[in-house]
């Protein structure tokens, strides 16, 4: 006998104009949902400050949309998650509640719980996120959260490693569901101009320091472009590359739009990630997408997301950082066979590959007691 259709509930209360890595797997996840699941019923719960793009595309019309007359952040954000959430969801009679940013309802009668940990960064690198008390909360509640929840799901492989070992969870409740990227065209010549793009968060997890170093080292003048959200930590990033006398070859972007984000792709001689930890590190999936050669450090869950489509070097090693971006930068064949490898790559790796791993686990769990 075929299963009903689901009736799915999404918490994107968390979700605002450049929310980083969770506000794209959300942006891409309810349409690739609603179209590998067009019978199901779908309610999406958001703040008052939502991207009104989010409201504009031809997929929203099947989507209810319940916006709750609240900002983001503070008391107020996180009571409306633990009550008037769950309490709409319940009136809904939902199957499942899905919520897509570590936190979420810890009772939801009625309502199978999922939650996605996108990874446990915050967990090894705290001192790297924000500090006091808010900070504490968001790691404790999200560790209630995930022990809580009827399935727990990830973005990788080595994630659900970590997650299950440093929190102690049964693998048997995590689920898989790798990040994607969406179908482009990707370009076939290499820009001549010497550029290093990378698409971050300025943390020091990240290690962008390495690539600041590495520009210094390179006999050519190459440019390096750091895009993404600022924190605390860039400004000893510029301090650095003034040290090192290449502050006129380092910018510093903030978070940038989508056609701001794609000129940049399109510039870019090549991408280069060199973070100590990732929970999947989707800016090199996009990058590859693109046609962009891409060297990246042999850190989880990197070298699972690159496949062979990517240069691998240890980010600890200053001076294998320089000789990967030296040899993307100088060696045509090198950067032409990578970028190639690196299109065959994302064209494995899809949103709807990610909306099905997803609705299997929101299967799983509504057929959990509740």
């Amino acid at each position: 006998m075929a299963e009903r259709p689901l009736r799915i509930g999404l918490n994107l209360v968390f979700l605002v104009e450049g929310a980083g890595g969770a506000g794209r797997y959300a942006h891409e996840l309810l349409p690739a949902l609603r179209a590998a699941a067009p019978e199901a019923d779908v309610t999406a719960f958001v703040n008052k400050d939502a991207p009104a793009a989010l409201f504009e595309q031809p997929w929203s019309d099947g989507v209810d949309w319940v916006r709750l007359p609240i900002g983001i952040g503070g008391k107020a954000h996180l009571a409306a998650q633990m009550t008037v959430v769950p309490a709409s969801a319940a009136r809904r009679r939902l199957d499942v509640l899905h919520s897509l940013a570590n936190i979420g309802p810890l009772v939801t009668p009625g309502v199978a719980r999922v939650v996605t940990l996108l990874d446990v960064i915050w967990l090894h690198h705290g001192a790297d996120w924000e500090a006091g008390a808010a900070a504490r909360g968001f790691a404790t509640l999200s560790r209630i959260c995930a022990r809580n929840a009827d399935r727990v799901l990830t973005i990788s492989d080595s994630a659900k490693e970590d997650i299950a070992s440093s929190l102690g969870l049964d693998r048997a409740k995590i689920d898989v569901a790798p990040l994607g990227v969406r179908a482009q065209h990707p370009r076939t010549e290499l820009p001549r101009e010497p550029v290093v793009l990378c698409v971050a968060q300025k943390r020091p997890y990240k290690n962008l320091g390495s690539l600041i170093r590495a520009i210094a080292e390179l006999e050519e003048p190459a440019r390096l472009v750091l895009a993404g959200a600022p924190t605390p930590h860039e400004e000893e990033l510029k301090a650095l590359a003034a040290e090192l006398g290449v502050a006129d070859r380092v910018s510093f972007r903030g978070w940038v739009p989508e056609d701001e984000l794609e000129a940049l792709y399109r510039e870019a001689r090549c991408f280069v990630l060199p973070s100590l930890i990732e929970g999947f590190g989707l800016p090199v999936l996009e990058a590859m997408a693109r046609g962009v050669p891409v060297a990246c450090s042999n850190r989880p869950a990197l070298p699972e997301v690159a496949g062979d489509a990517a240069l691998l070097f240890d980010p600890e090693d200053q001076s294998a950082v320089t000789e990967a971006v030296r040899r993307l930068l100088r060696d045509d064949e090198l950067a032409r066979t990578l970028a190639e490898r690196g299109v065959k790559r994302a064209s494995e790796l899809t949103w709807e590959r990610t909306a099905q791993a997803t609705l299997e686990s929101y299967r799983k769990a509504a057929r959990a007691p509740v």
